[in-house]
């Protein structure tokens, strides 16, 4: 229940504060006075849109705050707790607008996003605004109503949800059946040119290996020639050899004794000795290359049909040689990636079935909520009908069968309908066709009050909801709303002195003057005070002995003589 509301610096409003109570709190003032102020800052601080405009000039930011008992509310306080917003049993939602439009939201202090506030504020008050009437012309309206009433706004808002996913997983699917066409004339050219190169199978180090053992045989008669050619210089024939004048230098500085006696002649003895010694050692080298050297010419034409292939390959991908592995193994990613694909939509179709088959348990769910509540729904209005006057008017809830071949709708497998017949013997009709502004003023005022005796929400608040209504209607519309209060919180914005009456608490809303600025007040109104506002909603300005006597009489108290 609402207890507390603050404002400052909101449109028109300096600063106010109000203390509210349970029951029925009337809200009335002259056209003009700011009647609804109270209401569109309610809305802000229970997470409405906010607007620059709603600053009040020359203030830099306008501020509303919001007390609430949670003690009949536990579904609040659990929403609190889980969230670690909880403080004892109330609650304290504050919104503060600046200059620039921008909002902050807090909750027990503590900032938190809109949508938060917007949840919690659903849960602690239900607004019925003036357009109700307008907006009841409209079908979204007529189920919206009707999941209300019947509760199921949990199952609808799960329709809803599967609804959607199943469109989102269709969506996918058909745009991966366009991939997969647009990718088919790719994945084959990408499984041959794969085929290519795995037919190639070329190893990691093989195309160094056969160019430089290609480089050898074609090379072979002119390596063997030059090995023989050093060979031969080298060899110890005694006629001519490299070996053989090496030894015979040896045999001079060795067999002399006075070059034996010469340091010189002995280092250089020792030059001449290791020379000789590396000469055999490289005779050998070049021996040993001689005898395994094979110049194969069937392996040397193998080693070049095999780099032929290797070659016109890289051409035919306009690569180097030695990129060709690479491309092996982003040719094989990229099929994997487009094969995945394939994969994909074998599983999206998949998830699709289940969200059908999600969609299905829900709707179905929600559509014998729908059937159970719609005829208690429309004796209930059709009660309230009769009381407001409209006695002959029938108001039934049509649910209509959506189409099997209709795409699933986010609304459930019907259509909802307020059916009307104003005069007995015509056929029931949509509401919009066949109503009078009269008609659906007070039509639109027993499906308020039918919805807010069916809602948890503790505070109900009726903006000018008795527009188009008077004579002993009013009277009617004033006991509906008291009655109304008495299991919970009632708050009505109203212009008519019967449904004023009725309130357990008068509030008055009027405008101060002065000469810079105008600022809008709200009193509480003693017993005196309210009799003269109810004689003044009477009479209008001029306040009479008999609207005051009038004025006492609706509000039930005594009538003294001098009236």
């Amino acid at each position: 229940m609402l207890t507390h509301l603050t404002i400052s610096h909101y449109t028109i409003v300096e600063h106010l504060e109000l203390d509210l109570r349970s029951g029925m709190s009337v809200i009335t003032g002259e056209t003009g006075a700011g009647k609804s102020i109270m209401l569109d800052a309610l809305g802000l601080v229970l997470g409405g849109r906010a607007h620059s405009h709603a600053v009040k000039p020359e203030r830099e930011k306008a501020e509303i705050q919001a007390l609430f008992d949670l003690t009949q509310l536990p579904a609040a306080q659990q929403w609190l707790q889980e969230r670690d917003l909880a403080d004892d049993q109330q609650c304290i939602l504050r919104r503060v607008i600046t200059q620039e439009g921008r909002s902050r939201a807090y909750i027990n202090g503590i900032a938190c996003p809109l949508a938060d506030l917007k949840t919690l504020g659903e849960m602690l008050v239900h607004i019925h605004g003036q357009h109700a009437q307008q907006a009841l012309l409209k079908l979204d309206q007529h189920r919206l109503l009707l999941d209300d009433y019947a509760q199921a706004d949990a199952l609808a808002a799960q329709v809803k949800q599967a609804a959607l996913s199943y469109r989102q997983l269709s969506q996918a699917k058909h745009n991966a059946e366009q991939a997969a066409a647009q990718h088919e004339a790719q994945l084959q050219l990408l499984r041959y040119q794969l085929e290519e190169l795995d037919q190639l199978n070329l190893g990691e180090t093989e195309l160094a290996e056969l160019e430089q053992e290609q480089r050898l045989l074609d090379n072979a008669i002119q390596l063997l020639g030059s090995s023989q050619t050093v060979l031969d210089i080298c060899s110890d024939n005694p006629e001519n050899s490299l070996l053989s004048s090496l030894n015979y230098c040896l045999q001079q500085l060795s067999n002399s004794q006075a070059a034996k006696q010469l340091n010189q002649f002995e280092s250089a003895r020792h030059l001449l000795s290791s020379a000789h010694i590396q000469i055999d050692e490289a005779m050998g080298e070049l021996r040993r290359f001689s005898d395994s050297f094979d110049a194969d010419p069937i392996r040397q034409e193998q080693i070049e049909q095999r780099l032929d292939s290797i070659y016109s390959l890289a051409r035919k991908h306009k690569i180097q040689p030695e990129h060709l592995l690479n491309l092996q193994q982003e040719l094989r990613a990229e099929l994997n990636t487009l094969d995945q694909q394939a994969a994909n939509l074998e599983q999206l179709e998949q998830q699709i079935e289940q969200a059908q088959s999600n969609y299905q348990v829900a709707a179905e769910a929600l559509s014998q909520a729908r059937h159970r509540a719609a005829p208690r729904f429309a004796q209930a209005v059709s009660k309230q009908l009769k009381q407001l006057g409209l006695v002959s008017i029938q108001f039934e809830i049509g649910l209509f069968p959506r189409a099997a071949n209709e795409e699933l709708s986010s609304h459930g497998l019907e259509q909802v309908s307020f059916l009307v017949s104003t005069n007995p013997g015509q056929p029931l009709q949509e509401m919009a066709k066949v109503v009078s502004g009269g008609e659906l003023s007070r039509i639109s005022l027993a499906i308020q009050v039918v919805s807010a005796a069916s809602s948890e929400t503790p505070t109900l608040v009726f903006d000018e909801v008795d527009v188009g209504i008077g004579g002993p209607t009013a009277e009617v519309v004033g006991r509906l709303l008291h009655q109304l209060g008495q299991r919970g919180q009632v708050i009505a914005v109203t212009h008519l002195p019967q449904v004023a009456a009725h309130g357990d608490q008068h509030l008055y809303v009027h405008k101060k003057h002065s000469k810079h600025s105008t600022d809008t007040s709200v009193k509480v109104l003693s017993t005196h005070e309210r009799t003269e506002e109810v004689a003044r909603m009477l009479g209008g300005i001029q306040i009479t002995n008999e609207s005051l006597a009038h004025a006492k009489q609706l509000l039930r108290l005594p009538i003294s003589a001098s009236v």
